[in-house]
């Protein structure tokens, strides 16, 4: 089984994607998405992502490399490797998809019954700001992006096969390892 994984930034997806990776480290394997995006922190080239160049990212679309990619922000892509899945299943486990929401829809119409799209939700758009603001690494303007495209994203949330509403980590946690039970 592929496990995709989406949520508006904040809510807490990465965190849920790290709980499975850290319980489970012989059963799932993330799979790395390309971007244009700088590395922000401590984001290595090859773990959080790959960082590639706009040109770079044009030349892999013609050369029909990526499964699903999205221009989220303007000049700001983000794709899936056809190969990752490839790789990943060649070492005997199953991808976890951390990705945005249209390409987790998109990754889900095209990979079908071989995947279950799990929609990580914030218990409100106030708790969200809260979050984005407490990370102190984003600027007022993006934050402000990030929930209007928030709103939106939240309306998409019912073309997800399950949804954890992240309201308490422990409990979704739990909402989580039983899903990952009915699947795996």
């Amino acid at each position: 089984m592929i496990y995709i994984f989406c949520a508006p930034s904040g809510s807490g997806k990465s965190t849920m994607v790290n709980h499975l990776l850290t319980k489970h480290p012989n059963l799932f394997e993330l799979s790395v998405s390309c971007t244009t995006r700088p590395p922000r922190g401590k984001e290595v080239h090859g773990r959080e992502y790959y960082f590639i160049s706009i040109d770079e990212f044009q030349q892999r679309i013609q050369n029909d490399d990526f499964i699903e990619y999205e221009q989220v922000y303007e000049g700001l892509y983000y794709g899936t490797l056809k190969d990752e899945i490839a790789r990943i299943e060649a070492a005997g486990k199953q991808v976890l998809f951390d990705v945005d929401v249209k390409g987790g829809i998109n990754l889900k119409r095209i990979l079908g019954d071989r995947a279950v799209s799990i929609f990580i939700c914030p218990p409100s758009i106030d708790e969200l700001r809260r979050r984005l603001e407490g990370r102190g690494d984003t600027s007022p303007e993006m934050i402000e992006k990030r929930l209007a495209k928030a709103s939106t994203e939240m309306e998409d949330m019912k073309y997800f096969d399950r949804v954890v509403v992240n309201d308490d980590l422990h409990h979704a946690f739990e909402q989580l390892d039983a899903i990952i039970e009915v699947y795996s």
